[in-house]
């Protein structure tokens, strides 16, 4: 089958069939990028601008290995460096970077819908890299990857997501791919910190909430969130629902652990779990992050590449 999709703007537009397409061909990037020489030049001759209007390091960093391992030229365009800091609007800066031909756009904006807001008006692909507390597509896929490759399936696992569910594009992502690829979900944190229309079981306490669970997310937290969730400190939030071995204890007995990162250690993860070799992905998550940018880009301009319309 082909990707059908001009853009690739979340999961939740995408079938599982789709979503499986496009992990089945990250694996072939995940087997190539592990050879001594990692050098593929499908993309020769295409532009790909970053445009990270939110900063970010390790998601700029793999689109552009992504992207150059596949022999494409990349730009990266920074927050700092934008016009829209001197009041352009976000539509005009796309309209300005289309107007110089690139062949795709991946775009991370705090604000949701800003990558939607730019596909409606450039000619090329667009890649969503995160927008706001929407959803960071690509980050789904590689979980989704990451668990497969890992556990050897995605149908029928138990998988708690813990931490800030409400204000996390990375859960937005999760809770619109594994369950379509027969995950039972479960959305672990405080009571203002899940969302007001959680589409699957909430947990407010941690243990209840990880027990007997195969998977493990735990996700980034931030200070002000953990203020607005009433909790003092960051040892009151490592006490309450920091994942640590005693409490990993509850999950399936060869239950693994994921994490997004940047990671906040000694506040939702401790040291020897997100290190042990055994139970932590974390690091696979990271290597599979490069090999589904690369999967992605290639789809979305192979159309141009064979000359078909877009």
């Amino acid at each position: 089958m082909a990707f059908a999709h001009r853009h690739l703007l979340g999961l939740a537009a995408l079938s599982a069939d789709e979503i499986l397409f496009l992990l089945d061909e990250a694996e072939h990037w995940l087997a190539f990028n592990r050879r001594p020489r990692r050098q593929d030049d499908r993309l020769s001759g295409l532009t790909i601008v970053n445009a990270f209007f939110e900063n970010s390091t390790r998601t700029l960093v793999s689109f552009e290995i992504a992207g150059k391992r596949l022999g494409a030229q990349v730009v990266n365009m920074h927050v700092e460096h934008s016009s829209v800091k001197k009041g352009e609007t976000l539509a005009d800066t796309a309209r300005t970077i289309d107007a110089m031909r690139p062949d795709v756009i991946a775009v991370r904006h705090s604000i949701g819908g800003a990558p939607d807001e730019i596909a409606g008006v450039v000619r090329c692909a667009v890649v969503n890299g995160g927008d706001g507390t929407h959803e960071h597509p690509t980050q789904g896929l590689l979980d989704a990857l990451t668990i497969r490759r890992r556990k050897g399936r995605i149908e029928g696992l138990k998988v708690a997501i813990c931490g800030d569910i409400r204000h996390s594009r990375v859960a937005g992502s999760n809770l619109a791919c594994l369950p379509k690829l027969g995950a039972e979900l479960r959305l672990v944190g405080p009571s203002v910190l899940l969302p007001e229309d959680a589409p699957a079981p909430t947990f407010t306490d941690m243990d209840e909430g990880i027990d007997g669970a195969d998977v493990v997310m735990m996700l980034r937290n931030q200070r002000e969130r953990m203020e607005a969730a009433e909790i003092a400190t960051l040892e009151d939030f490592h006490a309450r629902y920091g994942l640590t071995r005693a409490r990993l204890a509850r999950a399936a007995p060869d239950a693994l652990v994921m994490h997004p990162g940047p990671m906040n250690r000694g506040v939702e993860i401790a040291d020897d779990v997100a290190d042990d070799p055994e139970r932590s992905a974390i690091w696979d998550q990271v290597e599979a992050g490069v090999a589904v940018r690369m999967a992605v880009l290639d789809h979305l301009t192979r159309a141009k590449r064979e000359g078909r319309p877009t």
